[in-house]
């Protein structure tokens, strides 16, 4: 093949192209580092606040309680010739197991947790829905409304609510001056207003998730199941219900977790004699000084929590992929 006919087969690239090439390589190049960045952030962040605090905290609860700052023995233990031992025991996790204590406060966070999770689905749910079907000039409004106290410290606000759930608080001043109690009510100290302190301090963990699952909903599909003859009872059960499920669970989880181990509003509201792992937590390590068995009793409230939840999600993800 001569010279001239190889000249013909090759294209022509003018100074322009070669630079709109190397602008998409390059663009394609920094958008391939940027998605790298973007995920990189959550598991740096992840890894220094979670998974190694985690780590400090199980190897707490593998060693032993001594009379020391810090109260434990040493995990790895370095000898004259550089050589090292181990010291390990889970005798903290088998005492978690006899003890009555520890799995009675277990159960009864669990139960507190539970149950003001579906008063805040109770609640949240309608609000929520208002807030989705609300006009879109005063939407803005009703959100701003529902994570206003978020502006003020936790601390206060379950402070104010003292205040207010006191015999010579407002509400019994109200009550009296209406003529309709007699006497003050006791309302602190009681594991009523334990309720009433996790459901307000954390309703809007529910309402946001549920507000950005109804706000993407079709209207249409609930006037289609109406227009087939579907009451308003029907239509909510086999149509809106099924369509906010992620929101559902979210807010659930949002609102659960933390409560399971919340330790100020049991403190300040509840009576000493209401059993919650937060406390729990509290005692061993700054009452009792027990480092060990208070990571262990940590530990086992993060196993009991993250790992069912864990699981959830790799199953909801599996369903997700055979759809």
């Amino acid at each position: 093949m001569s010279r001239d006919a190889a000249n013909k087969k090759l294209p022509t690239l003018s100074a322009g192209s070669i630079v709109k090439m190397a602008g998409d390589l390059s663009g394609k190049l920094i958008q391939r580092n940027w998605k790298r960045f973007v995920i990189a952030v959550p598991l740096v962040w992840l890894l220094i606040f979670f998974i190694v605090p985690f780590v400090i905290v199980l190897k707490i609860s593998l060693a032993e309680g001594m009379i020391a700052r810090p109260p434990f023995t040493p995990l790895f233990e370095w000898a004259e010739d550089l050589s090292f031992t181990i010291s390990v025991t889970f005798e903290n996790f088998r005492f978690l197991v006899t003890d009555d204590l520890y799995y009675s406060s277990y159960l009864n966070s669990l139960f507190l947790a539970g149950k003001s999770t579906i008063i805040c689905l109770l609640i949240g749910y309608p609000m929520a829905y208002g807030i989705a079907r609300s006009r879109s000039d005063i939407r803005g409004i009703l959100l701003l409304m529902v994570v206003l106290p978020f502006w003020t410290s936790f601390l206060l606000r379950i402070y104010a609510w003292m205040g207010l759930l006191n015999k010579n608080g407002i509400i019994n001043g109200a009550l009296l001056s209406m003529g309709i109690i007699d006497e003050p009510l006791n309302m602190m100290f009681t594991e009523g207003a334990i309720y009433v302190g996790i459901v307000y301090s954390y309703l809007p963990f529910m309402i946001l998730p549920l507000y950005a699952t109804m706000e993407k909903l079709d209207e249409s599909l609930n006037e289609a199941a109406a227009d087939l003859g579907g009451k308003p009872f029907t239509v909510f059960y086999t149509v809106t219900l099924p369509l906010t499920l992620p929101g559902i669970v979210a807010g659930s989880l949002l609102v659960f977790i933390p409560a399971t181990g919340e330790y100020v509003i049991p403190a300040l509201l509840g009576n000493y004699d209401t059993l919650m792992i937060g406390r729990v937590l509290f005692d061993e390590f700054f009452s009792n000084r027990d480092w060990p068995v208070a990571s262990a009793v940590a530990v086992a409230l993060l196993a009991f929590l993250v790992v069912p939840i864990m699981m959830y999600q790799h199953f909801q993800a599996k369903d997700g992929e055979r759809s």
